[in-house]
């Protein structure tokens, strides 16, 4: 569908109080700015930037939905043949390659990391964001493979495979913190995430599986391989 114009505008508005939010973010540290300060570099008033962002850490925050919905986005569009744990290690080395910022690896990122550790009140909304990824995460593994409301296991794999890629985030971003170079840094992450997504794929390589299953065609007895996608959810 089409963006119309109200709504193009109250996105471009949104974009812009975050971008000054960020901006400011950066220059004087979070804690440091007030949400008052943001809405006149935005230009806009206090209430407007309340109507966007419900705090002050949401500001800071801003692509917290499009990180939510990132590792949902893996287990839904994982390939025919691939487990959910395959579909994180091939998203974590692709982003790894390319640098991309959804694991902390983007330019700058280094700047992001400081200002969290430097307010408690940062940590915090991490935290908080962790814990709805998982969760999230979580709800859509039990969607996708079956799994009934007592069953543990989407939770236990979501646990797992987010710890594993969080651990290796903030491993790069410390390495990036103290000055060290970028390809060092992948050079070691590279051989940390494989080593990772090994002992990931010996306890819960299986489960999720995306599978082809040939059926007969009901046409005049005749058959043809239709595909077609099932989970497979082994529990080894």
């Amino acid at each position: 569908m089409e963006e119309g114009l109200r709504e193009r505008k109250k996105r471009e508005t949104r974009q812009r109080i975050a971008d000054m939010a960020m901006g400011l973010f950066m220059i004087h540290g979070f804690d440091n700015v007030t949400v008052a300060q943001v809405a006149r570099a935005a230009d806009v008033s206090v209430n407007t930037v309340f109507n966007y962002f419900g705090t002050k850490e949401d500001l800071f925050a801003d692509r917290q939905d499009e990180v939510v919905d990132l590792s949902s986005k893996v287990v839904r569009e994982r390939r025919p043949g691939e487990s959910i744990v395959a579909a994180f290690r091939r998203d974590y080395f692709d982003a790894l390659d390319a640098r991309e910022w959804r694991y902390g690896m983007g330019e700058g990122a280094e700047v992001f990391g400081r200002m969290v550790e430097e307010s408690a009140a940062l940590i915090a909304k991490m935290r908080e964001v962790e814990h709805i990824s998982t969760t999230n995460l979580a709800a859509i593994i039990a969607e996708e493979t079956g799994a009934g409301p007592d069953d543990l296991t989407p939770q236990l794999v979501a646990d797992q495979i987010l710890s594993t890629t969080r651990l290796l985030t903030r491993h790069a971003l410390r390495r990036k913190m103290a000055g060290e170079q970028w390809q060092e840094i992948w050079a070691d992450v590279r051989t940390q995430a494989a080593r990772a997504f090994d002992l990931l794929e010996s306890g819960i390589g299986g489960y999720g599986r995306r599978s082809l299953v040939v059926e007969a065609a009901e046409d005049g007895g005749a058959t043809e391989d239709h595909q077609h996608d099932r989970v497979e959810a082994d529990h080894r």
